[in-house]
């Protein structure tokens, strides 16, 4: 899942953003509002997360803007201001959480991770189709009796398609979700971990869960021999 991080604290956006990179996100970064709301506006992201008090434009007019376009993109307020009032001004404009710093790294994730399923109509942290199971809070997957280890990349692929179940991703869809904004991939680089993913997936024989629409892009659904 991609991610755009708007903080301008050095030491504050670098330990956060390392730290959504390990959880294997995709993060772009912004160390002040006019980036942000460049990247924002220029890029289709999973979740915002930005600082209320920002160089430029502020954090709480980047909302504004946001949702005046119509963009519903989860907006995550992490900031120092704590006053209810405050709090209250931020999600009246259309944020989806707030956050108050300091706050533990693990709160930030799981509050992603609530935000996300929010977005893609999952209730349930653990996505079962057919006989493949993905927890999206311990990043584990299983297929049948067998745990499966795939890399950050894969990971992103799979849990991507699953929340977008039945639905024909494009490739382009894919690429936005997985890699960064200065990405260096090449446009094959979707097809390549497509393959990595179904090699793994069905290591053991099992049918093929990911279906290709040649010329289109890729649907995860039940299985078809």
């Amino acid at each position: 899942m991609r991610l755009l991080y708007i903080e301008d604290h050095v030491e504050l956006h670098e330990a956060v953003a390392t730290c959504l990179r390990e959880e294997g996100f995709v993060v772009d970064s912004a160390m002040d509002g006019d980036e942000g709301l460049f990247l924002a506006v220029e890029n289709d992201y999973d979740v915002i997360i930005l600082d209320v008090m920002l160089p430029g434009i502020g954090g709480l007019e980047i909302v504004k803007r946001l949702r005046a376009t119509g963009d519903g993109t989860p907006v995550l307020i992490s900031s120092a201001r704590d006053k209810i009032n405050q709090r209250v001004e931020g999600l009246h404009l259309g944020a989806d959480d707030y956050l108050i710093k300091p706050f533990a790294l693990d709160e930030l994730v799981a509050r992603i991770g609530v935000l996300l399923r929010r977005k893609y109509g999952a209730r349930d942290p653990l996505i079962k189709i057919e006989d493949l199971e993905i927890d999206t809070t311990t990043k584990k997957v299983r297929r049948g009796e067998c745990s499966i280890n795939l890399t950050p990349r894969e990971y992103a692929l799979l849990e991507y398609l699953a929340l977008r179940r039945g639905e024909l991703v494009s490739r382009t869809e894919i690429w936005d979700h997985i890699y960064e904004y200065h990405s260096s991939a090449t446009s094959n680089v979707v097809d390549v971990y497509v393959r990595y993913l179904r090699n793994k997936l069905n290591a053991e024989g099992q049918a093929n869960l990911i279906q290709t629409r040649r010329g289109f892009g890729y649907v995860l659904e039940t299985s078809a021999r």
